[in-house]
């Protein structure tokens, strides 16, 4: 079968389109005719050798994807032969970007209707992530204020879609050509990331949601309210100051967190955000892509089947 590889670490041109072995599903694991899988900014750092949890190369890149199940290992249960799923791999985050793929039954859960699988294929990681920010580690509520730093990117538009669906007020950060799009979200106070000084027109709020890191969010940490919370999905080591509880996880997508994710969906409260979406001979143009060669908003998503 075809995968995507790379040998050793290093850049873009690292990356190959490679014949290897079709794998076999162990116990409590399920082999998946791969449709769609995802490409995302993890990728690149498992290519880099910046990853903690990845394994050494030789590897096959990729953790979220879509498809169907060719084959189940002992004591899984809960599919059957040929049903449409979609999420990770394994919590190494590898393996996904090949003609099939094994997955962890319990990081799988059957693909929402609705969605086609570009669709679903882009949405494990970062969906799931959202909703463990807000939900989880956030643990706000109808009612609250929160501020999203990069408010219009693939983790924080869902948070805003989850929480504006939860009732929940949301001031964004974000560019300013992303304006229009949060307003077609339902986002009524959006600032301007890039504006000087826009920290000190910050209301206070229940928590602080962080995708983006850096100087934005030491900025927006001074926002929170004695007793709130600040989230971030790429800050090891967030910005602290008594009374705000810090947190940095990664994200752990389970059956369970995606089944969750995948009722906001078929309710139309969330969308999908497929970006560029390209073969799999091209997962190089892809990680090319991750480096900063032009692509489109969204996810980018290797096509394979159907």
């Amino acid at each position: 079968m075809r995968a995507v590889r790379i040998d050793r670490f290093g850049p873009p041109e690292v990356v190959v389109v490679d014949e290897i072995p079709k794998p076999s599903p162990g116990k409590g694991e399920v082999l998946v005719r791969v449709a769609a899988a995802g490409v995302a900014p993890w990728d690149a750092i498992i290519r880099e050798g910046k990853s903690k949890v990845s394994p050494q190369p030789p590897l096959t890149l990729g953790s979220d994807l879509a498809g169907s199940v060719e084959a189940l290992g002992p004591d899984v249960s809960q599919f059957v032969m040929g049903d449409e799923v979609y999420g990770v791999t394994n919590p190494q985050f590898c393996g996904a970007q090949a003609e099939f793929a094994v997955a962890l039954a319990r990081m799988i859960a059957p693909k929402p209707p609705h969605l086609n699988h570009l669709e679903a294929a882009s949405a494990p990681v970062v969906a799931v992530g959202a909703w463990q920010m807000l939900f989880e580690y956030a643990q706000v509520q109808s009612g609250d204020t929160i501020l999203i730093t990069g408010a219009a990117g693939n983790v924080g538009a869902y948070a805003v879609e989850m929480a504006l669906d939860a009732g929940i007020r949301v001031i964004a950060v974000a560019r300013a050509i992303d304006r229009e799009m949060l307003r077609a979200l339902g986002v009524e106070t959006i600032l301007d990331s890039s504006a000087p000084g826009f920290e000190s027109s910050l209301p206070q709020v229940d928590a602080v949601l962080d995708t983006v890191g850096g100087e934005t969010a030491q900025q927006c940490s001074g926002a929170v309210k004695d007793g709130g919370r600040f989230v971030s999905l790429v800050s090891m080591r967030p910005p602290q100051k008594p009374g705000m509880k810090s947190t940095f996880f990664y994200a752990e997508v389970t059956s369970e967190r995606l089944r969750a994710v995948s009722d906001l969906f078929e309710r139309r409260k969330i969308s999908p955000q497929v970006g560029s979406v390209l073969p799999l001979e091209d997962a190089r143009k892809a990680h090319e892509m991750l480096a900063g060669a032009p692509h489109k908003k969204g996810k980018i998503v290797l096509q394979l089947h159907g």
